[in-house]
């Protein structure tokens, strides 16, 4: 082994004290079992793979990831009792996130006896290509360019939903910058997507990079290219304005890029050229630039996160995507598209949904909008048998709140609490949106401004909703 790596050949796993260091990590972190169970899942693992620690937690790695156990590093490591190191792994959860990866797998031993296996994952999907560009979901057409939708994928009957699509269609062909503005969930990836292919009906390049989920330190050289030399490490690459040059850039998520970032996109998207980290040299791009923000631009300027001057040149266009609740006359329209795709997905056949689901669906606020539609009906498809409709009984897992009492779930009467005469369905809402701040919280370890910002809301917002939580503990 080289030297001044540590050893964790001889690591006792009952004996860890680095936990709580771990907690810490930017890097995801798995500690499993000799079984492949995994014991610990700190909170960036989390983060990566989309997956609440509690749901990772004493679940075998094959139960929650989408492979086989021939292609798990984990149970490789397990089995051969030597280290897997530097293993680039693309892997798919069994939520359906792509994660591009680089793993380093130890074994751990107690008393010359296996114990189990560390595993740490740096995610890297971005430095070389988009997941979106290298992986294409099953029983949909793929394309050469990156993508994998078009307008034909959009599914409303919503007059406003229609008019933004319709909006997005016209302005696909002109050069000038589109932004598109809405909520966590509401499609903006399909939009982008849809504009470029309405564009670039060949093969011109798509590249789309979300700029809340890098370091502000590696994102400048991913979008600009890098020389030889100019840091350690450092080799002459393209960046993703050069890569997609001829083609398509998605900047999703723009205000979550640092201001001083933000002032040399600006010349970029003005000057119509980019310069590589550490180079004289000027490279001429011809590009759509596409963008999103999924907060209110006017506040996001007052807040100092956007820079106005970038957002009037990046939003040339601008296209509000409304929320799920506002067009919620599509719902019988996506659950019914939802079900086809889950039903090909585990080859089974769904029925459809009840009348009680489908009236509670209606009901719903949905905060996730049509993404929290998809996942819930996924996760409900999991439960209901062949040839069944899903029921009330197949969203307890997935769309009720989740309370650790019993007590709090049931009544005395062994009611469960969507019952219109136990629970409203502005209860239900408020518990809904209880249980999305307590997993934020948790997965963020108590940082208020990380969970306000994975919530899609401000930080003075979180606050006041916590102050606001009627008579509950939330257990940070």
């Amino acid at each position: 082994m080289p030297p001044g790596k540590p050893s964790f050949q001889s690591l006792d796993l009952e004996n860890l004290r680095l936990l709580p260091v771990f907690d810490r990590f930017t890097e995801g972190v798995i500690i499993a079992d000799e079984d492949g169970v995994i014991r610990y899942y700190n909170h960036a693992m989390a983060k990566i793979d989309d997956i609440p620690k509690k749901e990772a937690l004493e679940r075998r790695v094959t139960d929650i990831y989408d492979f086989d156990e021939s292609q798990s590093k984990i149970l490789l490591c397990l089995r051969t009792e030597k280290p897997v190191t530097n293993h680039s792994l693309l892997y798919k959860t069994r939520r359906g996130k792509v994660v591009n990866s680089i793993h380093n797998v130890y074994p751990l031993f107690k008393k010359n006896r296996l114990n189990g296996a560390i595993c740490f994952v740096k995610e890297y999907s971005v430095l070389e290509e988009t997941v979106a560009s290298m992986v294409m979901p099953r029983d949909k057409k793929s394309y050469s360019n990156g993508t994998r939708f078009t307008f034909a994928n959009i599914i409303s009957k919503n007059y406003h939903y229609l008019k933004a699509v319709e909006m997005a269609r016209k302005t696909a062909c002109s050069p000038s910058p589109v932004m598109l503005f809405g909520e966590t969930g509401t499609g903006k990836e399909l939009f982008a997507q849809g504009i470029h292919n309405q564009r670039f009906k060949g093969d011109r390049q798509y590249m789309p990079i979300n700029c809340s989920a890098i370091p502000e330190n590696l994102l400048e050289g991913i979008l600009f290219g890098t020389t030889k030399g100019v840091f350690t490490g450092a080799q002459s690459r393209a960046g993703l304005f050069e890569k997609a040059n001829q083609g398509s850039v998605f900047l999703d998520e723009i205000d979550a890029m640092g201001r001083q970032l933000q002032a040399k996109i600006l010349r970029v998207v003005q000057e119509k050229r980019v310069r590589r980290l550490g180079s004289h040299e000027e490279r001429e791009l011809d590009l759509k630039i596409i963008s999103s923000v999924n907060q209110p631009p006017r506040a996001s300027i007052e807040a100092e996160r956007l820079r106005e001057d970038l957002f009037f040149r990046l939003s040339v266009v601008f296209i509000a995507i409304p929320p799920l609740r506002e067009h919620k006359e599509d719902i019988d329209l996506l659950v019914g598209h939802f079900i086809e795709k889950q039903s090909s997905a585990m080859n089974k056949t769904i029925a459809g949904v009840t009348d009680d689901v489908l009236n509670l669906f209606h009901h719903y606020h949905w905060p996730g909008n049509i993404r929290e539609l998809e996942h819930v009906i996924e996760s409900a498809a999991n439960m209901v048998e062949n040839n069944m409709c899903i029921g009330m009984d197949h969203l307890k897992s997935c769309f009720f709140p989740r309370v650790e009492s019993g007590a709090a779930d049931l009544d005395t009467a062994g009611q469960p609490p969507w019952k219109e005469n136990i629970l409203s369905l502005k209860e239900l809402s408020r518990l809904r949106e209880r249980q999305a701040i307590q997993q934020a919280l948790e997965i963020y370890g108590g940082n208020i401004s990380m969970a306000a910002k994975s919530l899609g809301m401000s930080r003075q917002l979180l606050h006041y909703k916590l102050k606001k939580l009627p008579g509950q503990h939330l257990d940070l």
